[in-house]
């Protein structure tokens, strides 16, 4: 392993051992999503004092527990659970294995990007590069995400076709 591949892993264990160098990013983070409290708050010293880093790309989950609190963050993850529940049923209905395969395959992604940004910004997984879906600003990961659900929508457009 490379010396800041090790580096990462050891600020994931403890992100207080060096907290102004590869543990700046979490310790911000939980701040931020700390400082939230249930509601939120409008000022967000955190996010509009530039302490967070990034956070309009990989920590926008904290960014946005900051501003909406406790609450709005659960409404995103709530919003989160209701499209891929929405995807899975498009995947039971698909007309064909090859269907239900593609939406599945979507589902997964979704879900897997979902689980390592917010792991990622609560500090139960390591710091990556992996952006929220449908959230975070960034080209390719977003055009990804469009044409994957626009695949979707294409199976469930066909699911009365012969």
């Amino acid at each position: 392993m490379k010396d800041y591949q090790k580096q990462r892993l050891v600020s994931f264990r403890d992100p207080d051992a060096d907290p102004k160098g590869s543990g700046y990013h979490v310790a911000q983070s939980l701040i931020a999503v700390g400082s939230g409290g249930i509601f939120g708050s409008s000022s967000g010293s955190q996010t509009h004092l530039a302490f967070l880093p990034e956070p309009h790309t990989d920590f926008i989950f904290a960014a946005f527990s900051e501003e909406h609190g406790f609450v709005g963050a659960l409404g995103v993850l709530l919003l989160y659970f209701i499209v891929l529940m929405r995807l899975t049923q498009n995947a039971q209905t698909a007309p064909d294995r090859a269907g239900t395969f593609l939406v599945m395959g979507v589902v997964a992604v979704l879900t897997f990007h979902i689980l390592v940004n917010v792991g990622m910004v609560l500090g139960f997984m390591p710091v990556t590069g992996i952006p929220l879906p449908l959230m975070s600003y960034g080209g390719s990961s977003v055009l990804f995400m469009f044409l994957a659900l626009g695949m979707v929508m294409n199976v469930r457009m066909r699911r009365f076709v012969n």
